[in-house]
């Protein structure tokens, strides 16, 4: 179905090809993983399918590329959008029209299919997807992982043989991840759909992946079985991990593989006693009190008729890191907003060092409270990387080059004279949080800051978030990223319809619950949430520890 032949793609002014010397097949009807770290050429690769690289994207393209038998080099993107159906990282940028009603049918509109097939498709997408109370909400009213699942809807309409979607449930909670995945396997099993996916959170799509192909970064890919290629990977998930610390064979791909195997290593983790938990200390009962950095007393948040948050009370201590969870559209976003000052808020008090974030000059409060918004790419405004980390130091008075050291410890060899937009999701949000973070605001929080993250960039943004914490700053990190959470989180509150639902200890709020558990603690169960405590475990059983 899809063919590359001795593909070399080159973009002006790049040091070496993004891809080289690109041999790959993907057969009629399998579900193609394509993992790699950030800026490794994913999203090349994905856009070579289709055509977009290098009719739209420029460059230098060697080599052919065909799709059921059309040579992209011949046929451009719009004589291919019938074959090829493409979901993009930013699914807000790729909208037409008003209501998601409009945009399920725009696609079909441009390739004249009859009215009565159009709403016939219209209504088995919307039910597809779990989206049909939206059929007639605005497309900018709608959270990010609302707009993801329409995005994704948008392509199914009109009928593709082939999808190719780049980062598609990074935007969603594990419950819609798992239902727009099930959607996409059903595709590719009933009808035959070949599905290509990019997804830096492998944990949700590995299991269903018939072939992964890793790009390493040096231009080349390596194809082949999901365990055999993972077997050397330098990104895989944590079931993966656990599976090379403990030394099983074949790795397991899914959690009911791991659990499987895992008996010894269980009773063997119990006699090491519980793991420690997240640096700074734990929130457990008899720690000392710490200082108090944001308060927030009933935060009501409206649009409209819908009441986005209800009410809300929240503390947040310095010193501490607290993930903000719950489903896409359960205000998350919305109580951020209020908190920071840039957003509405229609009732309900916010203090900051005694200082309300919303009536403060801007400058003052940015030093008060900084925001990284879902939206990342919105605060960037300038020609250059360089410019961007240049004026964030002047900003926040800091010393020159140090936005650019945090950038390098998040996502190392962006070049700096390259512009912002032509960077990768990834790149841009490394560039957004550098921006953000060297401003060290009192109060710092990160919506999905994970987003187009590989693995090895998630543990740096855990170290860097972890400093800011122990330096007595307090973090919030609203995210669907059970893995991330498990990581840098010592305090958990779960949002659903605008209202906190749970409020504890990560341990207990996250490790036994159906939605939100890691994979390590569904395989061994909590207080188990990650792989390294499980290495620190053994080390401490070798060397005669308890830890």
């Amino acid at each position: 179905m899809i063919r590359f032949e001795d593909v070399t793609v080159t973009y002006v002014g790049a040091e070496r090809p993004a891809l080289r010397d690109v041999d790959l097949e993907l057969p009629e009807g399998e579900l193609t993983l394509v993992v790699g770290r950030t800026g490794a050429g994913k999203s090349t690769l994905l856009r070579a399918i289709n055509g977009l690289v290098p009719h739209f994207t420029g460059g230098h393209l060697e080599g052919r590329v065909t799709v059921d038998g059309l040579d992209t080099r011949d046929h451009p993107p719009r004589e291919l959008a019938h074959v090829v159906g493409m979901v993009g990282q930013d699914p807000l940028a790729g909208f037409v029209t008003d209501t998601v009603e409009e945009e399920l049918a725009y696609g079909m509109e441009q390739l004249a299919v009859p009215p009565e097939v159009m709403r016939k498709r219209v209504e088995e997408t919307l039910d597809l997807l779990g989206i049909a109370e939206l059929r007639r909400r605005p497309l900018r009213t709608l959270s990010g992982g609302q707009q993801q699942r329409v995005a994704i809807g948008a392509v199914l309409t009109m009928g593709p043989r082939v999808l190719v979607l780049d980062e598609p449930t990074s935007a969603l909670d594990p419950t819609a991840a798992e239902d727009a995945l099930a959607a996409i396997t059903r595709l590719v099993h009933d009808l035959g759909i070949t599905a290509v996916v990019a997804e830096h959170r492998m944990e949700r799509v590995v299991q269903y992946a018939d072939r992964v192909v890793l790009l390493p970064g040096d231009g080349v890919v390596v194809s082949g079985p999901p365990a055999e290629v993972l077997a050397i990977s330098p990104v895989a998930p944590p079931v993966v991990e656990l599976g090379r610390v403990a030394g099983w064979s074949p790795l397991p791909l899914s959690v009911r593989d791991a659990r499987r195997l895992a008996g010894p290593l269980r009773e063997s983790l119990r006699l090491a006693g519980a793991p420690g938990a997240p640096s700074p200390d734990p929130l457990r009962p008899g720690a000392p009190p710490r200082e108090v950095a944001l308060e927030a007393r009933k935060v009501v948040v409206r649009y409209g008729d819908v009441l986005a948050v209800r009410g809300v009370d929240l503390t947040l201590e310095r010193g501490t890191v607290t993930a903000l969870m719950g489903r896409n559209g359960s205000g998350k976003s919305s109580l951020l907003w209020a908190l920071q000052g840039s957003g509405p808020r229609h009732a309900g008090t916010v203090a900051v060092q005694g200082q309300d974030p919303g009536t403060v000059p801007a400058k003052v409060a940015r030093e008060l409270v900084g925001l990284v918004p879902q939206s990342a790419s919105d605060l960037l405004y300038l020609e250059t990387v360089d410019a961007e980390c240049a004026a964030a130091d002047q900003e926040s008075g800091r010393e020159a080059g140090a936005a650019r050291a945090l950038l390098d410890r998040i996502a190392p060899g962006i070049a700096g004279d390259r512009h912002p937009r032509d960077l990768s999701e990834g790149q841009r949000l490394s560039l957004v949080l550098a921006v953000q973070l060297v401003a060290a605001p009192d109060v710092l929080m990160l919506d999905e800051p994970t987003r187009g993250l590989d693995y090895g960039a998630k543990d740096e943004l855990a170290r860097i978030v972890g400093e800011l914490a122990a330096a007595g700053r307090a973090v919030v990190v609203a995210t669907h990223d059970v893995e991330f959470v498990a990581h840098v989180a010592e305090r958990v509150v779960v949002m659903a319809e605008g209202e906190i639902v749970a409020d504890g200890d990560a341990a207990e709020v996250i490790g036994a619950s159906p939605m939100f558990a890691p994979q390590v603690a569904k395989v061994l169960g909590p207080p188990w949430l990650t792989v390294s405590q499980v290495v620190e475990a053994r080390l401490g059983i070798l060397t005669g520890g308890a830890r």
